[in-house]
């Protein structure tokens, strides 16, 4: 039988998914995978325990949000023989997992992934860091990881605003920086930036409608609203329909973008998660090392190559 290694974070998820993750190794078993159970302890664990799985590991499994899947990818890339991986989301939002098309049954969304194709995928990265989905920064985007997880676990998707509400209070902060993309060297004052593999973000879908997750590039959006009246109007527009660049938002799709600030930021939001640094200036570009196990459901959607992966 091939190996595979399930890397869940128990702290994820409600009651029922912690039963169901137990029925896992069965599930995988009438796949033809004998698969052990590997919990994380703390921040970063995940890393670790994939950097160490043995060689001969066919498939390895991030049950988790989406910080579990990024970490599992960091620890992935850090390995001379990547290994082939899946997800099973398990958490309060879980943007990835639900583009990739999985449901809310962690029983079904296990066989969706055991009868999936395997897909080269794009990972972005952030002065050599990676993330999965997208990098932020800005005010109130701290909120998916300084949201106190009793609230996380007591409202679920529902604490994410309540702690926003709380932060809008505060005047929105702003960045002088410069930026570099396909040729162009700009200047100004901007109060978010987005950079992004994903047409699901916080949440809300269809934030862009014709993502490829292989097509080597990625999304950029960088604000300049400056009051919470210029942004709240922002939003109404993009959830009205796809992002494009219209007064307020400059719009690219690239595979190289650096930005550099005038003045050392805050933290990036990478993938739901803290990125500390201290630097002023970013580097973003594509790393194609990942093979990803990728459910049937969105595939067309998602990957402008339709060329059939084998080797589940």
């Amino acid at each position: 039988m091939k190996k595979c290694a399930v890397i869940y974070n128990p702290e994820s998820g409600k009651p029922r998914d912690k039963k169901d993750i137990k029925m896992l190794p069965s599930i995988l078993e009438l796949n033809g995978y004998d698969a052990s159970l590997c919990p994380t302890k703390g921040p970063k664990d995940a890393v670790n325990i994939i950097k160490n799985l043995p060689n001969d590991t066919d498939l390895v499994i991030c049950c988790g949000g989406d910080g579990t899947l990024n970490e599992g990818v960091t620890g992935n890339l850090s390995r001379d023989n990547k290994i082939l991986m899946g997800h099973l989301p398990v958490g309060t939002v879980n943007d990835v997992g639900s583009m990739y098309g999985f449901t809310k049954n962690m029983v079904v969304n296990a066989q969706m992934l055991c009868d999936g194709s395997v897909r080269n995928i794009d990972v972005c990265m952030i002065n050599g860091k990676p993330f999965v989905y997208v990098a932020c920064i800005g005010s109130y985007v701290d909120a998916s990881f300084n949201t106190p997880r009793k609230l996380k676990k007591k409202f679920g998707r529902l604490a994410y605003f309540m702690h926003t509400l709380v932060e809008l209070k505060d005047k929105v902060r702003l960045f002088n920086l410069t930026y570099e993309v396909d040729d162009k060297i700009v200047s100004g004052t901007y109060s978010f930036v987005f950079v992004s593999n994903t047409c699901r973000m916080g949440g809300f879908n269809n934030i862009y409608k014709d993502v490829k997750l292989d097509d080597d590039m990625f999304e950029v959006v960088l604000c300049t609203a400056k009051t919470k009246a210029e942004l709240a109007f922002l939003g109404t527009k993009i959830l009205a329909g796809e992002i494009k660049s219209m007064p307020g938002l400059e719009v690219y799709k690239t595979n190289r973008f650096r930005i550099i600030f005038e003045e050392m930021p805050p933290s990036w939001v990478i993938d739901g998660e803290e990125y500390k640094h201290n630097t002023r200036e970013f580097l973003f570009t594509i790393n194609k090392d990942i093979n990803m196990l990728i459910p049937e459901k969105n595939i067309v959607k998602l990957f402008s190559s339709l060329e059939e992966y084998k080797g589940k």
